[in-house]
């Protein structure tokens, strides 16, 4: 025995979507119902445990063997899932490799695990199952019944007078439709061996299948959640949006003044009419609003600050050891491989600035409502801005966070290479400055001489990098920092003057896909970066080794009337669809690629450390406080051997809770 091919159907009364896997199997009824498999691709069995049939000793030995290869679709969940049925069976596994905390490492080794999602992510496909089936246009694609199944045995029902006020439905209460659900886990695994066959001719690298095991372990890991500061602001939120919505009752009449329909009505009645009640609209009514108008506007801004979703996400999905798990999802953006955030999300966690956060934290996690309102001007802002606290390192371990400094303009500067900016990063100077000084023409210091500079340099670095223009610059809030409307195009302008290398490296990529995808033969090659079309895609092969995928790639003309690649991916709104690229897009998938590679470099590098997260640019470590930030910086700071000519660069330090320095 070789591979298996497994799927397995489960039933939890946690709601998987919000406690993720790792929680969900904690909940004393979860059972696995049906699981299927196939060996060496072979006949397709389906074991059903429900109504008591047993898994074959065989089975068992090859599922706790690291010599045999298992596949699933998002295989974490069935990884999770069987190491749990394995220690309620009373069997043990094996504790990972040195290096790692065997307290919390209660899971099959994943080193044996391999994930048809992830290899479908990598391929730029879908990250569902039925999505990847419908994509490739396979015979047997998953089952449509499959929702209403999951929604009849997999999750607790309403207990109702017809079905005698029972909680779950069983195989006996509708034998019919169990031989369906059967069916359905057993057409899963028909499915995963198709969409093996057909992926077979675009294999996923050895170094990307050991990142993900680095990934599952990073997961398999968590990170300590501070439960009572969670409790305690979900609670301080509460207070306050009541008292909030009981004024602003007061000051209305309205019986539901969170209504955005019944508040523009009230504001017109005052004889102010406005067509939105967004962050940006309140903020433009409050410039010239009073009395009564202007405490309702300020009182809603403040309700808009009052999200709390991220501390109920700790409570919903911490384990019972106290550690939040699968918070890190692998391959997320598939156009370029970057990490995603799961359940907590913390890949956009809120920045916290305020000067006195110890304190304010002390007084969230004891629970004193009354001095945080004394000496705090905003509770909804405070608890904004203590979320990331929440993490915290286990007993006797601290935090080390370190992340590289503006990896992104590094990477994008050694691409074309842009001398000057090249210079810079390697003098350690301040690429805004610098930037600005480029523009105008004049020296510009942080808090020096022509210091109001500095700001018009960064925006124009934030948004012009990827080709963007003047709606990127008024994105990026150009004219709220007072840039006048005339000045934009002047500042893009500028600034592609004094970058011309990197418009030039938009132009050749957009010449070279362009070309590539005409031609559907040879190679193409910008600044180390390769190009060719194969089997229907377009191809990008980074410096690295790794390849960026751009399935059904044709030219079409667009709205400029001028040529663009259009690619079948998953657009915005999550769905499969014909999106546009060009030339800077496609630079901006390559930089972001490229950092992530670096990123996953530094995974690597630091195996044998418990990083508990990363974010973006950033790794958190749970360390001995004896473990040394400039060390790890220095390492970080090393180029890998495919980035030849990179300057790199990493700062980092040390906290007894997760926080921005």
């Amino acid at each position: 025995m070789k591979t298996i091919c497994l799927d397995i159907e489960t039933f939890s009364s946690a709601d998987l979507r919000k406690t993720g896997v790792f929680r969900y199997v904690e909940e004393p009824d979860f059972e696995i119902l049906l699981l299927s498999y196939a060996i060496d691709e072979g006949e397709i069995k389906t074991i059903d445990l429900a109504q008591g049939e047993k898994v074959p000793e065989k089975l068992i030995h090859a599922l706790l063997s690291d010599d045999v290869i298992k596949w699933a679709f998002n295989a974490q969940f069935e990884r999770v899932c069987i190491s749990e049925w394995l220690k309620r069976e009373g069997y043990v596994l094996k504790p990972l490799p040195f290096g790692h905390d065997p307290e919390y490492m209660n899971y099959l080794d994943p080193k044996s695990w391999y994930c048809d999602m992830a290899w479908s992510a990598y391929l730029g496909l879908p990250l569902s199952l039925e999505g990847v089936g419908e994509v490739l246009g396979l015979d047997k694609q998953k089952l449509k019944t499959g929702k209403d199944l999951i929604r009849y045995f997999s999750v607790p029902c309403k207990a109702t007078q017809a079905n005698g006020g029972r909680t779950r439905n069983l195989p006996s209460h509708d034998p019919g439709k169990w031989e369906l659900y059967k069916s359905y886990n057993k057409r899963d695994v028909e499915t995963e061996l198709l969409i093996h066959d057909k992926l077979s001719r675009f294999p996923m690298p050895d170094q990307e299948w050991e990142i993900y095991h680095r990934d599952q372990e990073i997961n398999d890991l968590g990170i300590l959640l501070d439960k009572d500061l969670a409790q305690n602001a979900i609670r301080m939120n509460e207070a306050v949006r009541e008292e909030s919505m009981a004024k602003l009752r007061r000051i209305t009449g309205l019986e539901n003044p969170n209504s955005v329909l019944q508040l523009k009505e009230w504001l017109l009645s005052k004889g102010i009419a406005t067509e939105s009640l967004d962050k940006k609209a309140v903020k433009e009514l409050l410039k010239d609003a009073s009395g009564d108008v202007k405490e309702v506007l300020e009182t809603r801004q403040e309700l808009a600050k009052s999200s709390v979703k991220k501390y109920e996400a700790m409570r919903d999905c911490v384990c019972r050891d106290g550690r939040a798990r699968g918070l890190l999802q692998f391959y997320g953006a598939n156009r370029t491989g970057r990490f995603s955030g799961r359940l907590i999300q913390v890949q956009n966690l809120p920045r916290n600035k305020m000067e006195d956060l110890e304190l304010a934290r002390k007084l969230v996690k004891d629970g004193d409502l009354k001095s945080l309102d004394l000496l705090f001007d905003s509770i909804p802002q405070v608890l904004s801005e203590l979320i990331r606290t929440a993490f915290i390192p286990k007993k006797g371990r601290i935090f080390l966070v370190a992340d590289y400094s503006a990896i992104e303009a590094r990477v994008l500067a050694w691409l074309a290479e842009e001398t000057w900016r090249m210079a810079l990063f390697s003098e350690g100077g301040d690429i805004y400055c610098r930037s600005a000084s480029e523009m105008f023409g004049v020296p510009v210091e942080k808090h020096g001489v022509n210091a109001h500079l500095r700001q018009k340099g960064k925006i124009a670095e934030l948004a012009c990098g990827y080709g963007g223009s003047v709606g990127a610059l008024k994105a990026m809030g150009a004219l709220e920092t007072g840039l006048s409307e005339e000045e934009l195009p002047n500042l893009v302008s500028a600034w592609r003057a004094t970058n011309p290398n990197i418009v030039t490296l938009w132009q050749d990529v957009d010449r070279a896909a362009i070309s590539t995808v005409r031609e559907q033969s040879g190679k193409k090659e910008v600044k180390n970066i390769h190009f060719r079309y194969e089997s229907g895609m377009l191809i990008i092969t980074l410096p690295s080794g790794r390849e960026l995928f751009y399935a059904k790639p044709r030219i079409e003309e667009n709205r400029f009337g001028g040529e663009s690649i259009t690619y079948e991916g998953v657009g915005t709104g999550k769905r499969w669809e014909r999106i546009e690229t060009y030339g800077a897009k496609l630079v901006e998938n390559i930089v972001q690629a490229i950092s992530r590679d670096i990123l996953c470099s530094t995974l690597m590098t630091f195996k044998y450390s418990d990083i508990v997260m990363h974010i973006h640019d950033e790794i958190v470590i749970e360390a001995d406080p004896r473990m040394s930030v400039q060390a790890v910086c220095e390492q970080m700071s090393r180029t890998p051997k495919w980035a030849k000519g990179l300057k790199l660069d990493a700062d980092g330090f040390t906290c007894s809770f997760y926080q921005k320095d």
